[in-house]
């Protein structure tokens, strides 16, 4: 171990014994909440769907503070693991004391759930004499060593002295993974960056020879079985994948996500012969997938949905109408959503469809009997396109019934959300990633009153907390990422990563405008188009309103 590094070690080890102390306080702290919001919504000891409703902003305002309590400890937890393996530089220590001393001082402070609502102790019915007792110490300790106006400015110094597109700190991945997070990396820099911006003012489809390079490198099959032709890695590679790409451009990064949800929705549910036929061309890229499950006036109540599905002798004739149909015209196969049983209310009549279909072009996107569609214009987040779907009794094979079972397509639905949330994290720590750097590179190149931006403590604080939010996010979706490669229920850990990540790219890419000033409001810096990507991080893969709902319910329910 190094001089340097041994001096590192040993100032950090005051600043930690004291964060273990708070952390600590924060638990308590959460306690305390999730134990009187679980007495407002309960009736009869159960909780109540009604009284949860009524009191959303305490109950989403837990969500967000369990979700500051699991990213706390993963600040713990790596600062420990790095120490332990010799990579615990200056670097590492200043974005854990400003990340771990920033986020305790807004979980007794206040939360931004979002730029115009705040989750406060208070609100939780906490007692003022109680959240003082718990802050006093310990808290308060750490929170003044911690983001505090040297920490950031030292921060900033350091990271000036490196290249703009490099990480800032060791992101804690083993040599593997990081071997192949640089062969990615390599790709999308040299390949996607240059040409993404000029992509998205055009509102052009990522070009075929994107595609394919994707699939040469195994982007495609990266987490489907080597038995089916995949890489067989875990999520923790799926990780590192989808932050280089969506790094480069959310497009590329996103494009991944539908082969990741139609392979995870065939090998939970899938037959044997399902499997056999589509998995191996998935994995190839052979088969480009899309999700069709949305429908008009639905959005996240996919208990409402209307599609049909009716069989007729050894076929199924789907009739209805989806919307928010990402990348559908150059797709293969559709996952889609329909109702099987009428007579069912609610999930129970879903089922699942594995719909082929041939590839369209932009002169005739729908080249199928029985189905038609239109573009929907967005913002950002293109390069494989929106569309509204029509079907009209449009024919699919009975034997594409996922699974050969009705009724079941809710239930493997939600077998996919844990990934796709994972995933959608990543993609998010990929944009606020992008958002950083674009920052750093403005702030050094940008002269202003005889010096340079960064030279600004305000611009320079901007960016040393966007650089400790990226990394806390990242660490967070690690976390999440573990536990679902070890095969453990991680619902609830995918959705704080999503949740949180989303929120952190949408911060990072709009002070980063703010940065570049009247610059940023034009369509020529790619910032702009930065800032149109972040913003559909926290509406897909469900609202944060509605995976603050779902986080909310099941820490209230644990334990009755």
């Amino acid at each position: 171990m190094s001089a340097a590094m041994s001096a590192t070690i040993t100032r950090a080890a005051d600043f930690l014994e004291t964060a273990e102390q708070a952390f600590a306080s924060v638990e308590k702290l959460y306690a305390h909440a999730r134990t009187n919001v679980r007495a407002e919504v309960s009736q009869g000891g159960k909780i109540s769907a009604s009284a949860l409703e009524a009191s959303q902003h305490a109950a989403h305002g837990m969500a967000w503070l369990a979700t500051y309590v699991e990213a706390l400890r993963e600040m713990l937890a790596y600062a420990s693991r790095m120490q332990s393996e010799g990579r615990y530089g200056e670097i590492e220590d200043l974005l854990t004391r400003i990340g771990f001393g920033e986020y305790l001082a807004q979980a007794f402070g206040g939360i931004p759930m979002n730029q115009g609502e705040f989750i406060r102790p208070e609100d939780f019915g906490i007692q003022t004499d109680t959240i003082a007792a718990l802050k006093r110490g310990a808290v308060d300790s750490a929170i003044s060593m911690g983001n505090t106006p040297a920490n950031r400015a030292r921060l900033m110094t350091l990271v000036a002295k490196q290249d703009a597109s490099a990480l800032i700190g060791d992101p804690g991945l083993d040599e593997t993974m990081e071997s192949i997070r640089d062969e990615i990396r390599k790709f999308g820099q040299a390949e996607v960056a240059p040409h993404a911006h000029e992509w998205h003012l055009q509102n052009a489809y990522i070009p075929i020879e994107i595609i394919e390079g994707l699939s040469a490198l195994g982007v495609f099959g990266l987490t489907i079985p080597e038995e089916f032709g995949g890489m067989g890695l875990g999520k923790i590679a799926m990780c590192a994948v989808t932050e280089e790409l969506s790094r480069a451009y959310i497009g590329v990064g996103s494009l991944g996500t539908r082969s990741e949800i139609a392979a995870e929705l065939i090998l939970c549910g899938g037959t044997e012969e399902q499997k056999q036929e589509f998995l191996p061309k998935i994995a190839s890229g052979e088969i480009l997938p899309t999700a069709v499950f949305t429908e008009p006036n639905t959005g996240s109540d996919l208990a409402s949905l209307r599609t049909r599905a009716t069989r007729e002798r050894d076929a199924y004739k789907i009739t209805g109408n989806k919307t928010w149909i990402t990348h559908p015209v150059r797709a293969d196969l559709m996952t889609v959503l329909a109702r099987t049983n009428p007579s069912e209310p609610g999930y129970k009549g879903l089922s699942m469809f594995l719909a082929k279909k041939p590839r369209g072009t932009d002169e005739n996107p729908f080249p199928a009997q029985g189905m038609s569609g239109g573009e929907i214009e967005v913002l950002g987040y293109r390069g494989m396109k929106e569309y509204e779907i029509a079907f009209d009794a449009f024919d699919v094979p009975a034997a594409n019934l996922l699974g050969g079972v009705e009724g079941q397509g809710f239930k493997q639905l939600m077998q996919t959300f844990e990934s796709a949330r994972i995933q959608t994290a990543a993609r998010a720590v990929g944009v606020a990633q992008n958002a950083l750097e674009l920052g750093i590179r403005y702030a050094l190149d940008r002269i202003q009153f005889g010096k340079a931006l960064i030279n600004f403590p305000r611009v320079a604080d901007k960016l040393a907390l966007i650089s400790a939010e990226v990394h806390i996010a990242r660490q967070l979706t690690y976390f999440s990422a573990r536990a679902k490669d070890a095969d453990k229920r991680c619902d609830v850990e995918a959705g704080m990563a999503k949740l949180l990540g989303a929120r952190v790219a949408w911060a990072a890419a709009d002070n980063v405008l703010q940065i570049h000033g009247g610059n940023g409001f034009a369509l020529e810096y790619p910032i702009s188009r930065v800032l149109c990507d972040a913003r559909i991080l926290n509406i897909f893969e469900g609202a944060a309103e509605i995976q603050a709902q779902v986080i909310a319910r099941r820490l209230l329910e644990e334990g009755n």
